[in-house]
């Protein structure tokens, strides 16, 4: 009976060795334990939007216990910013980080923070964007169309390269220039007697190359990173409006995690967009002097013809906004934040 017992427990042991055995290594098993993947896509390189990227992807490799793997894929790797977007609506990109303007297509309020003259300075944009009824706003929009907002931060203000130096406003006169693609932007430009393009990111630099367009709108840390002296060496300074960028994840994938991941996405996101603004701070200095160095030149307007501009561009939200009664609400309420920071 003793005998029996022993063989019967030696048995059951076994048998259950081997059935471990086999569901360790089955590949449900394996699924399970192998970290889920979350692509983080953006037109931008080497840009405080890069650097939001990777701030955010350390931040959650190491609060997931390694149970999300971060990918970054910078400058368009994935395809044009549209594609980025879609993308992530569809779950195939899991987060998408590009200018506000860009969502514009899925909700017309995400164009507001590109109204010129909101900011008078990096430091005023980095107070706006932080604004807690400001994120409210930001944040919401896309929930119905696949995207769930984590942050939106600065990337710094806008200038303009050009193939012939722009030192005077009337240098601006018939120049066909990259504009995003916003209605705010391309108001604006249009009152400064600019022909407005709306463009993505990884069109600009051939189309600068084949003549297509005179010039483009963006920040000399995009002209640093991606080479642009060897198109058109002049930059000049316009400062408005001041470029910000917006992080988004896909809801259809954020909606899939457990609460707790949910909760590192949102709070370390939070954080990387805190952590983000000194940096930034010193990449957009650090790009002016490699500008230099590579041998373009930056140029300011004349303080006259500043003022100027700025007077012409001041009524350009207002009257963009107006006939849109939603947009007219988002601009309203971002408005009153950047009296209320400055």
């Amino acid at each position: 009976m003793r005998v029996t017992t022993r063989k019967s427990s030696m048995w059951t042991a076994a048998a259950a060795g081997i059935i471990a055995a086999a569901c360790a290594l089955s590949p449900g098993a394996a699924r399970a334990q192998a970290p889920m993947v979350m692509k983080i896509s953006l037109a931008a390189l080497n840009d405080p939007l890069h650097q939001f990227a990777k701030d955010f992807a350390a931040l959650i490799d190491k609060d997931s216990g390694g149970r999300i793997k971060t990918e970054i894929y910078p400058a368009s790797q994935l395809g044009s910013i549209p594609r980025q977007i879609e993308g992530t609506q569809f779950g195939a990109i899991q987060c998408v980080i590009t200018p506000p303007e860009f969502y514009s297509g899925i909700d017309e309020r995400f164009e507001v923070m590109a109204a010129p003259g909101l900011a008078a300075s990096l430091a005023h944009a980095q107070r706006l964007a932080g604004d807690p009824e400001v994120l409210k706003l930001m944040l919401s929009l896309g929930a119905d169309k696949g995207l769930h907002g984590v942050a939106m931060f600065t990337s710094q203000p806008s200038s303009i390269i050009a193939k012939s130096a722009v030192r005077h406003l009337a240098d601006l006169q018939g120049k066909k220039l990259r504009v995003f693609a916003s209605q705010f932007q391309s108001v604006a430009f249009g009152r400064l007697g600019v022909t407005p393009v709306a463009m993505t990111l990884g069109d600009v630099l051939p189309a600068l190359q084949q003549g297509a367009i005179d010039g483009a709108v963006a920040g000399t840390v995009i002209y640093s990173a991606m080479h642009y002296v060897d198109a058109a060496k002049y930059v000049t300074n316009i400062g408005q409006p001041v470029i910000f960028g917006y992080a988004a994840v896909s809801k259809k994938w954020y909606d899939a995690l457990p609460a707790d991941l949910q909760q590192v996405i949102d709070k370390d996101a939070a954080t990387a967009m805190t952590q983000v603004n000194p940096q930034t701070v010193e990449i957009d200095s650090n790009a002016d002097k490699r500008w230099l160095d590579g041998g373009g030149e930056l140029i300011d307007l004349p303080a006259d013809e500043q003022a100027s501009m700025l007077k012409t561009l001041s009524s350009v939200a207002e009257d963009v906004s107006k006939t849109k009664p939603a947009v007219s609400a988002a601009y309203q309420i971002v408005a009153a934040a950047a009296q209320r920071t400055k």
